[in-house]
């Protein structure tokens, strides 16, 4: 047997429709809010990442599938949605191309990493991004999307954390006022630490070694170097938040691990999740786009980890199997009339199956029950004599006869 690549996993029935619950929940809350699809590429150019996430994140440094082509190109398997996000942005002219450049997108997304529960080398994200707004409004609607996702997926415990980072001008004397502080004990923080102190001080605050976190607890906050401009915005993005009644709880630790972040940053968490309790996180890129080769544009969004979500769905979600209706086959007769009825009734938008192998009626019966039909339906040769067909109520197990033409309003009333 070939078995599945370490760090990926299949999908199968019984819990893909979990997925297509959450999917499905996503899609009409990204309808609500005016956000709309676009599809990616898988592959990219590797400088898309190295430019867009950043050269010194471990995504790029450790983590990236990258190969060079039959042409000589160098590409990468996608590891994070945003910049291809940015990218389609500005090819595609979408800030004149859409009335609002509001767009989201869902897929798989790859990395090399360590697997665990929660958390493969192939996984799937939902991705939303909104392009060309600076107003703090825009922050607070994408974060209020996010948490309407959690909160109509009856997520428990969930968790909003929130912070900002400060911008190009302001961030600098927030670097080094950590770097002195962190400065007498840097030699007892683990290695990445120490390595990410040269190469981006900020993801120090990133680090869950358990010995390293009395040290990093007091390091100094972003917020209390924030200049005017960005702490007047982080104000208005929780005025924002508190007139809509979203419970938030602020948190110096908070920078996340991309570099393109500034000012507003915000996770999600789920308290039921163990070690890996990031549901989703986000924050603005207001340079990302010029980056990236499009004009100065701001930029904020999200990206939400499918395997996590559907992980964290409650026992009681309301994840139903279609009903649908099974047809029941006595003779070569019965069989071609089926046939033609169960054409008859998925034409009509019904979900409907039979037993393709001439098979028993006790054996068609027993399969109806396997398939959790709602209703089966008896076809043979006096039904046909008749010009009716017999349902079966495979809840109270009542059967009546139907004449032929009222079967497909009839099964639709128990569909």
């Amino acid at each position: 047997m070939i078995a599945a690549i370490r760090g990926t996993h299949d999908i199968l029935p019984g819990e893909v429709e979990k997925w297509q619950y959450v999917e499905r929940i996503a899609r009409h809350l990204c309808d609500r809010f005016g956000y709309v699809e676009v599809r990616t590429p898988v592959i990219e150019r590797e400088e898309l990442f190295s430019k867009g996430t950043g050269e010194t994140t471990d995504i790029v440094q450790k983590e990236m599938y990258s190969f060079t082509d039959k042409g000589g190109d160098r590409i990468t398997l996608r590891p994070e949605a945003t910049p291809s996000m940015v990218r389609a942005f500005v090819e595609h002219n979408l800030e004149n191309a859409l009335a609002s450049a509001k767009i989201f997108a869902m897929g798989p997304m790859f990395r090399y990493e360590r697997p665990q529960k929660g958390r493969y080398r192939q996984f799937h994200q939902f991705d939303v991004e909104a392009f060309g707004i600076e107003d703090p409004a825009i922050d607070a609607e994408v974060i209020d999307l996010a948490w309407s996702l959690v909160t109509e997926l009856g997520i428990p415990q969930a968790e909003l954390v929130i912070n900002s980072v400060g911008c190009p001008a302001c961030r600098p004397k927030f670097q080094e006022a950590l770097l002195a502080a962190v400065k007498d004990d840097l030699s007892k923080l683990c290695g990445d630490c120490q390595r990410r102190s040269v190469t981006n001080p900020l993801r120090i605050y990133d680090c869950k070694v358990p010995a390293d976190q009395a040290v990093i607890d007091a390091l100094p906050h972003s917020v209390d170097y924030l200049c005017e401009p960005c702490a007047t915005h982080f104000t208005a993005v929780k005025g924002y938040l508190d007139a809509a009644g979203i419970p938030w709880r602020q948190s110096h630790r908070l920078v996340r691990g991309l570099d393109y972040y500034t000012r507003t940053t915000f996770e999600i968490l789920g308290q039921t999740l163990g070690a890996q309790n990031a549901l989703l996180g986000g924050g603005r890129y207001d340079g990302l786009v010029k980056t990236l080769g499009g004009a100065d544009r701001t930029g904020i969004g999200f990206a939400a980890g499918l395997e996590r979500l559907v992980l964290a769905l409650p026992d009681a979600a309301p994840i139903a199997a279609t009903p649908r209706a099974f047809i029941v086959a006595i003779g070569e007769d019965g069989r071609t009339a089926a046939w033609t009825l169960l054409r008859s009734l998925r034409r009509a938008g019904l979900a409907a199956q039979m037993e393709f192998d001439a098979r028993s009626v006790r054996a068609q019966m027993k399969r109806a029950d396997r398939l959790a039909a709602r209703v089966t339906l008896i076809v043979g040769g006096d039904e046909l004599a008749r010009g009716e067909i017999t349902l079966r109520d495979m809840v109270t197990g009542d059967q009546h006869a139907i004449a032929h033409d009222a079967i497909v309003e009839t099964v639709r009333t128990y569909l």
